[in-house]
């Protein structure tokens, strides 16, 4: 039996082991292996025949740092797993409906994946709303005579929005498994906020879900 994990151990108040990481991997029966989202994708994987199984925690920083691609090398490294013969799903996180990213974030994805325009959607403000801005300046009152002004938005700004489902698919694509044995699940947590937790529609006040994976005895 081994176990393998990416991260830090710690130890829980009882004495049980806690692996900190994005990642966990095993072919012990008997062990639940699990992650905790509130927007972040929980990528789940299984190879039938070698009982192998693997659950992934995928935010940006992560998936930047091609940790799906590199959960399956370890699995294919250490016990012999065959990528094509490999199940994946991917559970509920925000899509690129709600997911709106700074400049940090899209630098880290142009810089590393060349097809980046596929994973990041530039939207630029729409005219009304930069006119409607234009006349709410013009009314205030001069800076001497009132607060500082809030900032506008100018006409050339854009706003950028990250796909992490599309991102960890073409991972887990490029690392070899068949399309046909990938699911995903359509649903956005931010948008379903009557259905789970998100962090981004709360702004940090909010629960936890759990992606749960193991091997029955």
């Amino acid at each position: 039996m081994r176990r393998l994990w990416r991260g830090a151990v710690a130890r829980e108040r009882d004495g049980a082991l806690k692996f900190i990481g994005d990642a966990l991997i095993t072919d012990s029966s008997g062990v639940l292996l699990a992650v905790q989202v509130a927007d972040c994708l929980p990528i789940l994987l299984v190879d039938p025949g070698r009982r192998v199984v693997a659950a992934i925690h995928a935010g940006w920083r992560g998936t930047a740092g091609r940790i799906t691609e590199k959960t399956i090398g370890r699995m294919r490294q250490a016990f012999g797993c065959d990528p094509r013969r490999l199940r994946a799903a991917i559970g509920p996180g925000i899509h690129a409906c709600c997911y709106e990213v700074g400049r940090e974030v899209e630098e880290a994805f142009t810089s590393q994946f060349p097809y980046w325009e596929k994973l990041i959607r530039r939207v630029k403000p729409s005219p009304s709303q930069v006119h409607w801005q234009q006349r709410l300046f013009s009314s205030l009152p001069p800076p001497a005579e009132r607060r500082p002004r809030p900032a506008l938005t100018a006409p050339e700004a854009e706003k950028r929005f990250l796909d992490l489902v599309e991102a960890n698919h073409r991972q887990l694509r490029a690392a070899g498994i068949l399309r046909r044995h990938i699911w995903t699940s359509p649903l956005c947590t931010a948008c379903r906020t009557d259905l789970f937790f998100s962090h981004r529609a709360k702004h940090g006040h909010t629960g936890r879900m759990m992606g749960l994976i193991g091997l029955r005895r």
